[in-house]
């Protein structure tokens, strides 16, 4: 978003990055440079021939059964890919860079399945927990609402997420959603897990879970005790209506700052066991392949990041003047506490203003003030958490672990802006 300015405000890094709070401070100011000509333009366009434009001269269409989006809005898509071979295993993205505020829209909520969407009846669909209980017990969705439910706005993210944007040899050229688009908020309504854990009588020796779901796959995790009676959900609604098949439909496992494939979709069956089950999804894939040949497992918490959705690639900047950098954060130790940006490629930071609301282990909005002065530059973004913990660089996650694994990626993005305008990937 470009604004007008008839002066330059004190900057808080170099290469024009400003106080992050002018746009509250300086509104009426902003606004008022550039007021007379939309004014006069406003007035020259009511005085011709089509002050009433076409819509205003004929009834609208009347009310329907369910809501639709206005149809110019019809280009915001999720990007979809499939794995080869594998029918009905893929992926699609949220289109971040076309987003506000921090809620996904369910239509836009990215999807990550292993076999495909199964379409399930909900009158026939149950959820069986065993297993180290002393009573093992059959849940219907009946059963199931009639339970205490709590509502949550929590992010979830795929583990696989935005691994292309750091982990190739050369910058991959995609939009912000394509390269970071497996990360989604909503907010989540369902029954607390560990409230029908004390139903079925857990064993005291009983240390995880293991969770299945009903897709063809079997998709199946294992989960730590602790996390289980702590915050997990067997999740009934997302944003106020039932679950979307996509996303789970009837019912869902949710962790909130887990990685996404531990949510398990569609489930069936929680075993209550005392060590983990090592399933397939858990040894042969969702594992971190390091260097020296070992590999990192139940990696479990999404680690902080962020990333700047505008300026991005595919938004281009329209001429030098002053912008608003914004982007998201989050991470899954909890609240971000600060998010820090720079103009420069990182030689210089300032503190981006956060907007409310500030959740716990959910999307949190960022906006900086920029005076670009239409020369090159590399902006990039990084959030601390409320722990303390830093989003790191590219080069120090590589240093770490080496380029051989493919998940919990979270390191700095960088957009290259060129003279022109356009910003690209870029390794900064």
């Amino acid at each position: 978003m470009k604004f007008k300015s008839n002066k330059i405000e004190e900057q808080v890094a170099d290469n024009g990055l400003l106080h992050r709070r002018i746009f509250l401070s300086n509104a009426g100011a902003l606004l008022g440079a550039g007021a007379s000509g939309i004014l006069s333009g406003s007035i020259a366009h009511a005085q011709g021939a089509q002050s009433r434009p076409p819509w205003m001269r004929v009834p609208g269409k009347g009310v329907g059964g369910y809501g639709a989006r206005a149809r110019f809005e019809d280009h915001v898509q999720r990007s979809a890919g499939s794995a080869p071979g594998t029918t009905g295993a893929g992926a699609s993205r949220t289109p971040l860079e076309h987003l506000e505020g921090i809620i996904t829209p369910s239509s836009l909520h990215f999807e990550r399945h292993h076999s495909g969407i199964p379409e399930i009846d909900p009158n026939e669909h149950r959820l069986l927990i065993h297993g180290l209980v002393e009573r093992p017990l059959f849940f219907d969705m009946n059963s199931l609402t009639r339970y205490p439910m709590v509502s949550k706005i929590h992010f979830i993210e795929c583990s696989g997420n935005s691994r292309v944007s750091g982990l190739i040899p050369e910058p991959v050229q995609q939009s912000c959603g394509v390269l970071h688009g497996l990360v989604s908020c909503s907010e989540w309504t369902g029954v607390p897990l560990s409230i029908l854990l004390d139903e079925v009588g857990v064993d005291p020796d009983a240390g995880w879970i293991l969770a299945e779901g009903s897709d063809s796959a079997a998709m199946s995790r294992s989960v730590p005790m602790s996390k289980a009676m702590d915050d997990a959900m067997i999740a009934i609604y997302q944003n106020g209506e039932k679950l979307r098949p996509d996303n789970g439909y009837p019912i869902r496992l949710f962790l909130p700052g887990y990685e996404g494939n531990t949510s398990v979709k569609w489930l069936r069956r929680i075993k209550v066991t005392a060590e983990p089950t090592m399933t397939k999804d858990e040894t042969s894939k969702y594992t971190d392949l390091l260097d020296d040949g070992t590999s990192l497992m139940f990696t479990f918490p999404m680690e902080v990041k962020s990333v700047i959705t505008s300026p991005s690639p595919g938004l281009d900047l329209e001429g030098p003047g002053l912008y608003e950098i914004s982007g998201i954060a989050w991470s899954g130790g909890g609240r971000i506490s600060k998010v820090e940006v720079s103009a420069d490629g990182g030689l210089s930071w300032g503190e981006a203003e956060l907007s409310a609301p500030v959740l716990d282990r959910a999307l949190t909005r960022f906006r900086m003030a920029w005076q670009w002065n239409g020369a090159p530059a590399v902006i990039m973004s990084r959030a601390i958490d409320e722990t303390g913990a830093i989003q790191p660089t590219r080069d120090s996650i590589i240093a770490a672990k080496g380029m051989k694994f493919a998940y919990h990626y979270n390191g700095i993005q960088a957009w290259g802006i060129d003279a022109n305008g356009r910003a690209v990937n870029t390794y900064a």
